[in-house]
């Protein structure tokens, strides 16, 4: 499970990953066109010993490879680097051959390697001739015995002194291929760990333990919804208008034995799209043929009017007040059942109003003149405006827009809503981000759909006739009954 989920992470941080990636590609191209070659001369010796017998020869052995490895270090020593020095002129110090000399030794073996590293071709080799010159002299003068008589141990050169003709380093191919490993793991590294520091709310099954109800509805983000935000028209076939159907749907099944007449529709924050949401049910619910009724209860920053092209000059908080009444206030918007009650005047003191008798007054009246009202409020975390409202409805819808609000915030606002005993009938992640296949999935269906619906156009469009002759005579009837509500 949890390897799954760093995938996912990787997968939706894949930027971060593309750029660690390119980052470190770029600085392995730097250090690589900015690096010195440097090229390696070596010389390989032979350490042997006179001996008769095969017990001799055996015991020969084990004593030249322990001598081999006191060897190694008489190569790096102070006294072989300043002979090297003194008889040859290399351009170097001592202490500078020294850290320029490496040696390596077989296991089991009596051949002893010295390598000599340097950026000029010609230099490593001199010194290499010299270093292997000098070593020779220097152990037949470190094994001569007190008496003058030649030691045991002979030393040749068996191998070299030789240079590579190209240079061993920087290899381009190498480091490449090293940058880009380290690119990559850093970059998955760094993907995951700003997934999981990402407090972000991602995914419907996060929204629905954050807010602990279920998810009613999953809305997908609409490039075309800034231009077009209601589904009516072109949209009215879009997956979008096809989710908030569904949530329309889910909706009403939510309690089949107590069903939500009244619903205040909010969020954690401004600009989630409850508004937009708010405005698409109502006209989904009145396509079904409920009559519906809309009512613009954000009285601090109301869009509904905008939204739906009407007058909210004059509206609800002129309701509240009593300067008018409701039936002269409700519009009626488009062709549908539906009819809105915009906000009207700007109130100096929102909160109260919306949490006055005239309001739980209004409510109870509405309630008995239409199937469903949905009341766009203010967002919770904003002002106490949404959840004044939602006391008095039979529940509430939690908008969150997918990326935008944190855990944090939108456990805020459900507690917000638990804490008066608000009923949460369940929440919607707006904006969504869906797989390509599900979309790819629905445009193909929809695109069948149409092209069937093309034989069935005549007899829909004589019972359209009929329904909407019948439809505004209820709406008729609608209007009458909220314009005999009382003040």
């Amino acid at each position: 499970m949890d390897l799954y989920r760093h995938l996912r992470l990787v997968r939706r941080h894949w930027w971060v990953v593309l750029v660690t990636l390119m980052v470190s590609l770029g600085v392995t191209a730097l250090v690589t066109v900015r690096a010195q070659p440097r090229y390696v001369a070596s010389v390989t010796f032979f350490v042997t010993t006179p001996s008769q017998g095969v017990t001799d020869a055996y015991q020969g052995g084990l004593f030249l490879q322990q001598r081999v490895k006191s060897y190694a270090e008489l190569l790096t020593s102070d006294r072989l680097a300043q002979a090297a020095v003194a008889d040859t002129q290399l351009g170097l110090t001592a202490e500078e051959i020294q850290r320029r000399v490496s040696t390596s030794t077989e296991t089991g073996t009596v051949l002893l390697r010295a390598s000599v590293t340097d950026t000029d071709q010609t230099r490593a080799l001199r010194v290499t001739e010299a270093l292997s010159a000098k070593f020779v002299e220097l152990v037949q003068k470190v094994e001569t015995r007190p008496d003058g008589s030649p030691g045991p141990i002979k030393i040749e050169v068996v191998s070299g002194p030789r240079v590579t003709p190209a240079p061993v380093s920087p290899q381009p191919v190498r480091n490449t291929a090293i940058g880009a490993l380290l690119g990559l793991l850093a970059g998955v590294g760094l993907a995951i760990l700003r997934g999981m520091a990402d407090v972000r709310l991602r995914n419907a099954a996060g929204l629905q333990r954050v807010t602990g109800s279920p998810l009613l509805g999953e809305i997908p983000l609409d490039t075309n919804a800034r231009t077009a935000p209601l589904i009516v028209g072109d949209a009215a076939t879009s997956a979008r208008a096809e989710a908030v159907r569904k949530l329309r749907t889910n909706l009403r099944f939510v309690d089949v034995h107590e069903p939500a007449r009244v619903i205040a529709v909010t969020s954690a924050l401004q600009g989630e799209g409850k508004t937009t949401l708010s405005c698409n049910l109502a006209i989904a619910l009145a396509e079904a043929g409920w009559r519906v009724l809309l009512v613009d209860a954000d009285l601090r920053r109301p869009k509904v009017g905008d939204y739906l092209g009407i007058d909210r000059g004059v509206g609800l908080t002129d309701v509240l007040v009593g300067d008018v009444q409701v039936g002269d206030v409700v519009q009626r918007w488009g062709d549908k059942s539906l009819l809105v009650l915009p906000s009207g005047s700007a109130p100096p003191n929102p909160s109260e109003l919306l949490g006055s008798k005239a309001m739980s007054d209004l409510l109870l009246a509405l309630r008995e003149s239409a199937d469903i009202v949905i009341i766009d409020t203010a967002p919770l975390l904003a002002v106490t405006d949404g959840v004044v409202v939602a006391v008095q409805a039979d529940g509430a819808l939690l908008v969150t827009q997918q990326g935008r609000t944190s855990r944090a915030q939108v456990a805020a606002a459900a507690r917000a809503l638990h804490s008066v005993s608000v009923r949460l009938l369940g929440c919607v992640l707006n904006m969504a981000r869906v797989p390509k296949a599900e979309a790819y999935q629905y445009e193909a269906y929809r695109v069948a759909t149409v092209t069937g619906d093309q034989s069935v156009s005549t007899e829909r469009n004589r019972a359209g006739r009929h329904a909407e002759r019948t439809h505004v005579g209820e709406v008729g009837d609608h209007t009458q009954e909220l314009t005999r509500l009382p003040r």
